[in-house]
């Protein structure tokens, strides 16, 4: 009994997953909101009312997809925020990690990026949290920095902030230059982080 319990729970999350990335692959070359439900299915292969045991909506949907896209890069830059060495190594490293994670997902990072101001609400909200997350855990690496000394915890959210929204603004720009002007939008990506490190050193002046 157990055993096709087992089966059944995998099969259903094969066709969760297939549901999540025939959706991605659609929203390629449009928004959530003009989606159509049977659009996802038959590219699956399922009756709408297979997609209604796993999603309530489209808009549940691309809650998922935010959840996928965003959700397993927390791990990610918390350990980039925690290693050591000199500054102008961890800029490195930073503008590596964007540029890797586009490369490897573009269909995740052009969802995030068109659906961050789409019309479907939810889906907004769900971006805006991640995003929010992500400054509140810049801030806590920020506040353990002896660099910090002084700052307020506003302003190191403030700072955070900066930092997020500069990393998902690279992550974008990467997704649409082309390769052989790589070098160069990595240069600026890093000078934009270099600039912001700088003003955090005047800050308290």
């Amino acid at each position: 009994m157990s055993h096709t319990l087992g089966v059944r729970q995998a099969q259903k999350q094969k066709t969760r997953q297939a549901l999540l990335d025939a959706a991605l692959e659609l929203l390629e070359n449009q928004s959530l909101s003009s989606l159509g439900l049977r659009e996802v299915t038959r590219a699956v292969g399922v009756t709408p009312t297979a997609f209604y045991r796993h999603f309530d909506s489209t808009a549940d949907l691309g809650v998922a997809l935010v959840e996928e896209a965003l959700g397993s890069l927390h791990a990610m830059i918390t350990t980039l925020l925690n290693t050591t060495g000199s500054n102008e190594e961890r800029l490195g490293r930073t503008v590596e990690l964007i540029a890797r994670h586009v490369r490897t997902h573009p269909s995740h990072v052009r969802f995030v990026a068109r659906e961050r101001h789409g019309g479907v609400q939810r889906v907004r909200e769900a971006i805006g949290g991640q995003l929010a997350r992500f400054t509140e855990e810049v801030a806590e690496a920020l506040a353990a920095d002896p660099e910090s000394a002084g700052w307020s915890r506003d302003d190191l959210r403030m700072l955070a902030w900066h930092h997020v929204q500069l990393m998902l603004t690279t992550a974008c720009v990467f997704l649409e230059t082309a390769q052989e002007d790589m070098d160069a939008a990595v240069d600026l990506a890093t000078r934009q982080l270099r600039l912001v490190q700088l003003g955090r050193k005047h800050w308290l002046d």
